[in-house]
């Protein structure tokens, strides 16, 4: 049983202003598995203190001790990277491949990238007589969620603190044990006092008060675009900076040629990873119409042989992060059902002998319509939409219907075909053959959010712009 009571604020471990607990559910057994404090607006305000007074100094921090710090942390994570693996599949259920190959991995790699980034980041730069400089927008208040635990406190926490700013963290509530060995790890690596703090809570308790705290220069928020709107009015009194990486409904176009059926496989294959739980996943696929009869085929047997259970056990599959989460993913397979989508593989109800934990079915839906519900709502889990079009000009415009613009996918042998049709998708991430790139800019378009993570376009979310004028005078 873990038991995390204590907050990361100023360099220690402190008691909450007011104790409250919140049970922490393994999703794979549907039993406790911990307990975190619930922290409070007084809390919050503790933390914004002491961030900024060590903002005081941090800021102007020299491009060298920042890349000491960075260099610290990575080697005191990757001391822990079996306790995060292991937290991870314990919080969220994500399988223990998964957690140790890919969720615990790309925070390491997220921060090799900032550190290879700060090494020639254009903090000053002279243009005639006038000299741009980037400094560092301040205290920012991080909000992350369940999904990707570790990924998502990477991409905010390491470019906050590489630009000279200081952070207040809030782990998802769901999926907080992951964060709070990440606070460890902060500690360990001899982090300056107040310039990483840490408070546990609900969205309520603490995104509130991070949101509409008068000194938080920057909110940094992934998750639902419900919340993100409702953090941005909040943070709009105060008219502090707000980024956001939201939901999405990614078109993935698979192309009419010779690699078909391997595209339509893989596509149902990559829609299925981490049960379905990325913002960013390829949740409708579209086919040509003539061919549908062959990809309802090709991607009913892929279906089925994916295999969902224990997440430490040989599975590819575990369980979605909660009940509140398995009960949205049922009750939009069964609005597919009553829409009148054909369904190909899966369905409503847990897979055959697992009586227990939130484990779903690989669900593949077929001719789809792209008013469809379950063609318009994220669903986040393990469900796919497969979509007909008669003509790739059909199938962009289907692709850019949506609300979303998250992410974009392209199948396709011809790669000049493919290229055209990705720069025709209202997407802010669009691969092509499944191309993928730590440094490339991460955000979306309409209401998947706004601005950019990873690489450098994350560093610019963490700045101001001032542009001294008559500097080198004439």
């Amino acid at each position: 049983m873990r038991e995390h009571l204590k907050f990361y604020i100023d360099g220690k471990w402190v008691d909450p202003v007011e104790p409250r607990t919140l049970d922490v559910e393994n999703p794979a057994t549907e039993q406790v598995a911990g307990r975190i404090a619930l922290g409070s607006a007084a809390d919050v305000d503790k933390a914004v203190k002491a961030a900024r007074k060590a903002f005081r100094s941090w800021s102007t921090s020299s491009l060298e001790e920042r890349l000491d710090l960075l260099e610290r942390i990575r080697t005191e994570y990757q001391k822990r990277a079996g306790d995060m693996a292991l937290a991870v599949t314990e919080e969220m259920g994500a399988p223990a491949s998964v957690s140790n190959s890919a969720q615990v991995p790309l925070a390491l790699w997220h921060l090799g990238a900032a550190i290879e980034v700060l090494k020639t980041f254009p903090f000053e730069e002279q243009r005639g007589q006038t000299l741009i400089v980037r400094e560092p927008i301040g205290v920012c208040g991080l909000i992350t969620p369940w999904n990707w635990p570790l990924n998502q406190i990477a991409v905010k926490v390491f470019p906050a603190l590489a630009t000279g700013c200081t952070v207040i963290l809030k782990p998802s509530e769901i999926a907080p044990f992951s964060g709070q060995i990440f606070a460890e790890v902060m500690e360990a690596a001899g982090t300056p006092a107040g310039v990483f703090n840490l408070v546990h809570g609900d969205g309520l308790g603490v995104g509130v008060a991070l949101s509409s705290h008068p000194d938080i220069d920057m909110i940094s928020f992934t998750g639902s675009t419900r919340a993100g709107v409702d953090i941005a009015t909040r943070a709009a009194a105060s008219v502090k900076r707000v980024t956001q990486e939201l939901g999405g409904k990614s078109p993935n176009i698979i192309l009419d040629d010779s690699a078909f059926a391997a595209n339509v496989s893989g596509g149902v294959q990559f829609m299925m990873r981490n049960s379905g739980q990325t913002c960013s996943a390829p949740s409708r696929m579209l086919v040509p119409n003539k061919r549908m009869g062959e990809a309802i085929e090709v991607a009913r047997e892929t279906a089925e042989k994916i295999t969902v259970g224990n997440p430490n056990g040989n599975f590819e599959l575990g369980p979605v992060a909660s009940k509140v989460q398995f009960e949205k993913v049922q009750g939009l397979i069964q609005k597919g059902i009553d829409e009148g989508a054909t369904l190909i593989a899966g369905g409503t109800g847990r897979p055959d002998g697992l009586d227990s934990g939130y484990y779903v079915k690989p669900t593949v839906f077929a001719n789809v319509t792209n008013d469809m519900t379950i063609a318009r709502e994220e669903i986040f889990g393990p469900v796919l939409s497969i979509l007909g079009y008669d003509n790739v000009d059909q199938a962009i415009e289907i692709g850019n219907d949506t609300d979303y613009g998250l992410a974009a996918y392209v199948a396709a042998t011809d790669q000049d075909a493919a290229r055209a049709v990705a720069r025709q998708l209202r997407a802010g991430w669009v691969a092509i053959n499944g191309g993928f790139d730590i440094t490339a800019p991460f955000g979306g378009y309409k209401r998947s959010g706004n601005g950019r993570e990873w690489g450098a376009f994350g560093f610019h979310e963490f700045v101001e712009t001032k542009g001294i004028l008559n500097y080198e005078m004439a």
